[in-house]
């Protein structure tokens, strides 16, 4: 009999002879797979629950002082809430022990183990289209996710890894270039993703093949990460290489006690960085949040293709965001781009806050172009203070606080309901 991974494994064969020693650190086909399977498994998810809640709200009495869209907006929101709190809460232990983990073997370890985490966790979707599980079975998808270091290991693990593949002068540019190649992967799933669900599935069950080429997606980027990613250490070999090293460890040594002067100020600057860092994801993540369920109902009430195109207006942020610092970089430093970035992304919400019809929300969009360079400008400040897996555990602290801080922000915790959006997004 014909064993189906035979050809995949040989595939990789081919693309490991074939691909040079230098190329084999890049992350960026990593990032870019990754995020498109995450593209396609957001709008099935988002589609799923809501044909879900709207089907269960259909078959009941709607009370006199309530609606069916207000009643189906409350739903899915209860929904995302607490599939964002357990998604959120669970890598809080399972971070710190896969980050060690990954210090005493290999760095690979921070993206390999959540990429294997989404992979098993994402299958739980097909198994409710399929089989027509109840929805509440996602829950545990969270779950399993969180408890394989989600996005709070594995952003961390991919920023620490470019860093470590780029210098100090060029380190702002590096890691803006990884969320460029993030953005244009979720431009790219996101604008086909509607039109997957739609036109491209088995027998009745809407988004089964969209959930296929998502589970494909993470099945590729996990097989590279393990058999064709190599680490910068290992990539550094060579006898010259460790010369050089022990002289840099010499002059490291001979310099400690020059450093350490300047280890009360920096201690200050990372405070502040790191707290700035906070504020603004959670800001960020919790104004997505807002907007993924207010585009749903009414004014707007998007299908499955306009879900698809405003998830793709949304990742043009990251390209456009790559340019603007591209361009502001030879005029002004990091404080200069950060500037920038808020300037433009509290521009956008107060046009977003007052949106009454499509085009309103790409206008809102277009003035949020440069809303995103704060953040990877940021952790190239910190990646400047501390080094190594300091600079990874700094991530997942981060993703921590995100993760505690985002509920706060969500409609029903605030006591509204998205029908008075400026509330909402005056909170983000």
């Amino acid at each position: 009999m014909h064993c189906p991974i035979i050809p995949i494994l040989v595939l990789f064969r081919l693309i490991i002879c074939n691909t040079t020693e230098m190329s084999r650190v890049w992350i960026e086909p990593v990032v870019a797979g990754a995020q498109i399977a995450s593209s396609f498994y957001d709008t099935a998810l988002l589609m799923v629950v809501r044909n879900h809640y709207n089907t269960s709200i259909n078959s009941q009495d709607v009370p006199s002082n309530s609606s069916r869209d207000d009643m189906l907006q409350k739903a899915i929101s209860n929904f995302y809430i607490i599939y964002n709190v357990i998604m959120g809460l669970t890598p809080l232990l399972s971070a710190y022990l896969i980050s060690k983990i990954g210090d005493r073997t290999s760095r690979k370890v921070t993206i390999c183990v959540p990429l294997l985490g989404y992979l098993l966790s994402r299958m739980f979707l097909l198994f409710v289209i399929i089989w027509e599980w109840p929805v509440e079975v996602i829950f545990g998808s969270a779950a399993l996710n969180g408890l394989t270091g989600w996005f709070t290991t594995y952003w961390p693990g991919v920023m620490a890894w470019a860093s470590s593949c780029s210098s100090e002068r060029s380190r702002s540019l590096k890691l803006i270039i990884i969320e460029m190649v993030y953005g244009l992967a979720g431009f790219v799933g996101s604008l086909v993703s509607g039109h997957l669900f739609v036109l491209l599935h088995i027998t009745s069950h809407q988004g089964t093949i969209l959930m296929f080429c998502s589970i494909g997606g993470y099945t590729f980027c996990a097989l590279y990460c393990i058999f064709v990613l190599r680490t910068p250490e290992e990539d550094d070999n060579s006898e010259t290489t460790r010369l050089l090293k022990d002289s840099r460890n010499t002059t490291i040594q001979e310099d400690n006690t020059e450093n350490s002067v300047l280890t009360a100020p920096s201690k200050l600057i990372l405070i502040t960085l790191f707290v700035s860092a906070i504020l603004f994801n959670v800001a960020f993540t919790a104004t997505d949040d807002v907007i993924n369920v207010f585009v749903l109902k009414k004014p707007l009430n998007w299908g499955p293709v306009d879900v698809g195109y405003g998830n793709a207006a949304a990742y043009m942020t990251y390209i456009t965001s790559f340019l603007g610092v591209f361009i502001f970089s030879r005029f002004t430093g990091d404080l200069g781009l950060i500037t920038i970035g808020i300037i433009s992304f509290g521009s956008g919400l107060i046009i977003m806050a007052f949106v009454r019809s499509t085009y309103m929300y790409y206008i809102a969009r277009i003035v949020m172009i440069f809303s995103l360079i704060p953040t990877p400008t940021i952790r190239s400040m910190i990646s400047k203070q501390i080094q190594g897996s300091s600079y990874e555990l700094a991530g997942i602290e981060i993703g921590r606080h995100v993760a505690f801080g985002e509920p706060l922000y969500s409609p029903d915790k605030t006591g509204r309901e998205i029908t008075d959006p400026p509330w909402n997004y005056l909170c983000a």
